[in-house]
């Protein structure tokens, strides 16, 4: 068991290492795929424009989790304090177009100047000398894009072209100066010298500069696609706003302005409900002030013409009971009053309209402040969005639903009131029926001195609302503060140096393997012994490299791989032959699937190996259809098919000596006869071989393939081994199955298998060749071998 184990390990390391060899030999095309992708690479890397990331940092109240700033702490009694603000929906708010769109016009980010290189262009950005201004903008300004090309002539001109191609310049002229204004259809350009520009221009130094005008909808469309907006954590309110671009400065400039716009535009939306309120104060502080000047006017009228100077002192005692109920119902007044002012001004306000808030107390404060909340989220989202908008639609449902809602509270506070001043009423009167025996005087007066108290106790009421409507405009706080300014790494994020080589190391790699395992996945021929693997049971004897001097048959000088492989075989087929008797040749036929497999080569060689071992061989000619025998040796004409065809021919005379060989000879096919396959069923095909096998100890006999004719299996009963060859990326896997249907049913007796033509420098040989001395390469010869490499 355990040496079991050890075959199949020792298997699976010797497929692996031929597997490594397999692709190893074509190490030069990985070398040269690796090559070419760095290049590639380095090209890529070298012409690539970089990008650079800039980020800030700002800390966002949220109504979840965010508190009141110190400087506000202080109003909160006060109820100054507006809502806090959902993070999500401040980082939506941050993204959207509309504050983009505004940032890029207030910055003039649609305006770039770029200096073209030979390969890529630099974008000046803050570095540009020159200064443009439009003055006076047209509507299409920001809707259309332009070009202009600006070239320095001297200290106080330059040239101007439209490299548009629209005619934007009205008046083109040859030279320009400085401050000059100039018409164009989107509005007057203005050039000016940059103040951090110390250089002095002259036709000899100066460059050309491009100033490009882009549509403010296609820059604020990029700006948005690279910037990205992430809290840091889940329970954290600092977010982090990032932007990549191609200039570090620009970035940092764009995100700061971001923030400062949004903050810009926040507190305004706060400010916009407490302006509201502020107006609707002082516009019922005038009419206040002048209902009280007339009740004074009134009690100062009523004591001079009764010449009264202190009624209350008078009636104290009378009026003692009824201060309680007196109290009470100035208060109740002063809520109806306030409250009917509501209404009046719900019925006047549009949808649209802010309700003043901190004016009525009870429930209808929390609505109040609700209806307000919504109303300026609509105003906010209607700014990007129409007023046919879902989200617009349905908040404008639920301000219609609010408002319903709030001026039912009113109204049922309204009636509450009523109902309450009746009682009051009721039980003031019980105390009056007492007062009637005053003097009437008094009874007027104490209407009067009602109204002051009450047009009184409103109008500071009102003073104390504004003021804290003031303090509330005065001390607005931005939604976001700044926590990192925006700041950028001198190290561009893009391209990755490192992943871009490794990338294309790994490309420059895989695309030869996929080509060359694409290669032998398609390629279904035999190449090696291990295509052999699984697929026959046919004993394998050995395999041939590919001979340097395929025709020239070996000698016994020979230490070539070919030569030595053949030795091998030679010793291999004695095992197959050891069976057969002694005093008879051991006969060894050789055959193949098709032609030009090597039979023939094999045959020759293989007999001139033998020869060489000291045994007396004969080479026999059989495959008289086709005899190839004379590409390797010299032979005459007349052969077999003489001595097979006539009945005065002696086989002896047939049979010649190979020179250089002591006991090597050879018997030619001879003539193609018309009729080979009744030929080789001659009886004399017996005589031959049993005359034949009693002179020599061996026999080797060429004959025809397999698979186009039956020659070789009309003699295949004199064979003591058959040698079945088989060619190198030649024959096809699927053709081994005329070997195994041959073996299968003994066809040929005594059957084996020979790969010829293996490439032994690739892994498919054994490495032959053992003791060869190794050759000095002539320098032309490297020179033709460099070229090969291509």
């Amino acid at each position: 068991m355990e040496n079991n184990m050890l075959n199949e390990n020792s298997e699976q390391d010797f497929q692996i290492r031929a597997i490594v060899d397999q692709y190893a030999s074509h190490w030069k095309w990985f070398v040269l795929g690796a090559f070419i992708s760095l290049s590639v690479a380095y090209v890529y890397l070298r012409y690539t424009i970089p990008q650079y990331r800039a980020s800030t940092t700002i800390l966002m109240k949220d109504e979840k989790k965010g508190g009141l700033s110190s400087e506000l702490a202080a109003f909160a009694d006060m109820g100054l304090v507006g809502g806090k603000n959902n993070i999500d929906n401040e980082i939506e708010i941050l993204k959207s177009r509309t504050l983009i769109e505004s940032t890029v016009r207030k910055m003039n980010l649609n305006i770039s100047f770029v200096v073209e290189g030979q390969i890529i262009s630099t974008d000046l950005f803050k570095n540009s000398p020159i200064l443009v201004d439009f003055t006076s903008k047209k509507s299409n300004f920001y809707s259309s894009g332009s070009s202009y090309e600006y070239l320095a002539l001297s200290s106080g001109t330059f040239k101007l072209d439209d490299i548009s191609g629209e005619r934007n310049i009205l008046q083109q002229k040859e030279v320009y100066r400085y401050g000059e204004p100039i018409a164009t259809k989107y509005g007057t350009l203005v050039i000016n010298k940059s103040l951090t520009t110390t250089t002095v221009y002259n036709e000899k130094d100066s460059e050309p500069i491009k100033i490009l005008i882009s549509p403010i909808e296609n820059v604020a469309g990029s700006f948005r696609g690279r910037l990205n907006i992430a809290p840091l954590s889940k329970t954290s309110d600092i977010i982090e706003l990032s932007l990549t671009d191609p200039v570090l400065e620009k970035a940092e400039f764009f995100l700061d302005n971001l923030v400062r716009n949004y903050n810009t535009e926040a507190i305004a939306d706060k400010n916009f409900i407490s302006e509201n309120t502020s107006r609707f104060i002082a516009t019922r502080l005038a009419l206040i002030t002048d209902e009280l000047d007339g009740v004074e006017q009134s009690v100062e009228s009523f004591k001079s013409s009764n010449q009264l100077t202190d009624i209350e002192t008078e009636a104290q005692l009378f009026i003692a009971g009824s201060s309680e109920y007196d109290k009470k119902g100035i208060e109740t007044d002063i809520q109806l009053n306030i409250i009917s002012s509501m209404i009046d001004f719900m019925k006047k306000s549009k949808p649209s309209d802010l309700l003043p808030s901190n004016i009525v107390s009870g429930e209808a404060t929390d609505l109040i402040s609700s209806y307000n909340q919504l109303v300026l989220d609509r105003n906010r989202i209607l700014k990007s969005a129409t007023e046919v908008n879902p989200t617009v639609v349905k908040m404008d449902q639920q301000i219609s639903s609010l408002k319903s809602t709030v001026a039912g509270s009113l109204s049922r506070m309204q009636s509450n009131l009523m109902i309450q001043k009746r009682d009051l009423n009721s039980q003031e009167g019980i105390l009056n029926s007492k007062i009637g025996k005053i003097p009437v005087q008094e009874r007027q007066f104490r209407v009067i001195a009602r109204q002051q108290k009450v047009k009184e106790e409103l109008y500071l009421y009102l003073l104390q609302k504004r003021e804290e409507t003031a303090i509330f405009l005065a001390a607005t706080e931005p939604n976001a503060r700044v926590v990192d300014a925006a700041k950028g790494s001198d190290t561009p994020v893009a391209p990755n140096k490192k992943i871009i080589y490794l990338g294309a190391l790994l490309l420059g790699l895989l695309v030869p393997f996929g080509i060359i395992y694409l290669m032998d996945l398609l390629d279904t021929k035999i190449k090696s012994r291990m295509d052999l693997d699984g697929k026959t049971l046919i004993p394998f004897i050995g395999d041939v490299p590919t001979s340097d001097s395929p025709s020239e048959i070996i000698k016994s000088e020979s230490r070539t791989s070919t030569a030595e492989a053949l030795r091998i075989i030679r010793t291999n087929l004695e095992f197959m032959v050891s069976k057969v008797p002694e005093g008879q040749a051991k006969t060894l036929f050789v055959t193949s699937t098709f032609p030009k497999e090597g039979k023939t080569f094999v045959s020759a060689n293989l007999a001139a190996t033998f020869a060489l071992s000291g045994k007396k061989v004969l080479l026999i000619g059989m495959d008289i259809r086709n005899p190839r025998l004379d590409a390797y040796l010299t032979l005459p004409d007349r052969g077999v098919t003489n001595y097979l065809s006539s009945k005065n021919l002696v086989l002896e005379d047939l049979i010649i000596k190979q020179d250089g060989f002591e006991d090597f000879h050879v018997l030619p096919a001879g003539v193609i006869p018309p009729n080979p396959a009744e030929l080789l069923m001659n009886k004399k095909v017996d005589t031959l071989f049993e005359t034949l096998k009693r002179q020599y100890d061996y026999i080797i006999v060429d004959t025809a393939p397999t698979s186009l004719v039956t020659d070789t299996l009309l003699i295949a009963k004199h064979a003591d081994s058959f040698i079945y060859v088989a060619r190198a990326n030649f024959l096809e896997k699927r053709m081994l199955n005329i070997a195994n249907t041959l073996y299968k049913e003994q066809k040929l007796p005594n059957m084996c298998l020979l790969l010829n033509d293996t490439d032994s420098t690739k892994g498919y040989g054994y490495g032959y060749g053992y003791g060869v001395k190794e050759e000095k390469i002539p320098w032309y010869k490297k020179y033709s071998d460099f070229k090969s490499f291509f």
